[in-house]
């Protein structure tokens, strides 16, 4: 595990930036946490990194947007309203086993389904220390990120 502090989003997004590089199709990035503390704009970075030139937007009302114009394709996932079901009819499956990076926010909400290995990226919004001033703690599960994730905090030293 390894945590950082952010104090804007231009940060968060650097974040995203420098995990880009180190990704490969099939990998699985879980975003948890407050409600904008910056999940989005993290992505944002992440698809800068991919090479993704389209604006990132939040997919909360179309569940997942699709991104390919980059290294790899990336497949931005909010499954927020699936709190009351599963994400079993939306293929996530086959989103896990394609061709591309797969970020999921809220993931609590398809526990169920996720693969043995991924990344969690919990968000915690810090407003008393500042407007935009968030935690960002990185949560390996699985040999392949606990490596990405000694390499970003070693990066940090």
């Amino acid at each position: 595990m390894f945590e950082t502090t952010v104090t804007s989003p231009d940060q968060t997004m650097a974040w995203g930036q420098a995990l880009a590089p180190s990704l490969q199709p099939r990998d699985v990035i879980l975003l948890d946490g407050d409600l904008g503390a910056g999940k989005t704009t993290f992505t944002k970075g992440l698809a800068l990194g991919l090479g993704i030139k389209r604006n990132v937007k939040s997919p909360t009302f179309t569940i997942i947007r699709e991104y390919q114009s980059g290294r790899i394709p990336l497949y931005h996932m909010d499954v927020y309203r699936l709190e009351d079901g599963s994400g079993d009819e939306l293929g996530l499956d086959e989103y896990f086993n394609g061709d591309g990076v797969n970020v999921v926010e809220w993931s609590q909400f398809i526990a169920d389904e996720l693969p043995a290995q991924y990344l969690r990226i919990v968000f915690k919004r810090d407003d008393e220390a500042g407007e935009n001033q968030r935690t960002l703690r990185f949560e390996p599960v699985g040999a392949r990120f606990e490596k990405i994730v000694q390499q970003l905090e070693d990066s940090q030293k």
